[in-house]
């Protein structure tokens, strides 16, 4: 009977106890298994990762977008505006961020786990990056380079 006691008041005074409360933390609040997609403060400047993300937010139309608040104005802000244009519900999360450009910015969650293998968005969409990359224009070799190499 005491020991019931005890977890009530503990409940009361400390709030509900977490499930894993290192990984709620991390991933602003909700579970690895339930996101679609992960972006870095500094993956979201890129614009090619942000059009991958726009096409993984049409996919998942029912999902949520978690924002960093701890990033950024001007760039928090620019991703409020492509949800509201989408018509997508998004939420700001003040705990437990911080503003490194390696700290998730942005993540596509749902209500449930949907277990997704790969959620970083580089990983998830290499074609794009890669073609970004590769349009370098290439070094011209001179006559005697071809001949002697």
């Amino acid at each position: 009977m005491t020991d019931e006691l005890q977890q009530h008041l503990d409940k009361g005074r400390y709030g509900t106890p977490l499930v894993n409360p290192d990984e709620q933390h991390k991933y602003m609040g909700t579970f690895r298994e339930r996101c679609y997609l992960s972006m870095t403060i500094a993956q979201m400047k890129n614009p090619t990762d942000k059009d991958s993300f726009l096409t993984e937010l049409k996919k998942h139309e029912d999902a949520t977008i978690l924002l960093n608040g701890q990033m950024p104005e001007s760039l928090q802000g620019e991703y409020i505006q492509l949800a509201t244009k989408n018509n997508a519900k998004f939420t700001v999360v003040n705990d437990f961020v911080d503003a490194n450009p390696d700290s998730f910015g942005l993540l596509l969650v749902a209500k449930e786990a949907v277990n997704e293998p790969v959620i970083d968005v580089e990983k998830k969409y290499p074609e794009e990056n890669e073609e970004k990359t590769e349009q370098k224009p290439e070094k011209k070799t001179g006559f005697f380079e071809r001949l002697f190499h």
